[in-house]
């Protein structure tokens, strides 16, 4: 199991932005796959954005792509998902795992506290 701690959330207005953190203690995060969920209808989470290890490529869910991104910083331990141009229909609970394939094959993961992202007006 790795340990990660969400945080960065708020109350943001529509079009804000927010910086969320996926941060470890114990282990190094560059050599791990983390990703960003949300609860989604139907299933625990879905996921919304995903970075690899290693070189770090990224990948988003299609009602994110364009408005947010996904990073690592090595030096901090931490990864961060930058959200801009949120929507009311973006809040919502935001947790980050590393255990995606138990997560793809709909098997039990730990999940975190996350953080809360509200949009609204």
């Amino acid at each position: 199991q790795l340990q990660l701690v969400e945080s960065g959330g708020g109350l943001v207005q529509p079009g804000g932005s927010l910086r969320l953190s996926c941060a470890a203690s114990e282990f190094t995060l560059e050599y791990y796959a983390i990703a960003w969920f949300r609860p989604a209808p139907g299933k625990e989470r879905e996921g919304i954005s995903c970075i690899s290890s290693g070189r770090g490529n990224t990948d988003y869910a299609d009602s994110v792509k364009g408005r947010f991104t996904i990073s690592r910083d090595n030096a901090d331990n931490t990864v961060y998902l930058q959200m801009n141009s949120l929507k009311p229909e973006d809040t919502d609970v935001y947790y980050c795992n590393a255990d995606i394939v138990r997560i793809m094959r709909s098997l039990h993961v730990w999940w975190g506290q996350g953080t809360q992202v509200t949009v609204s007006s």
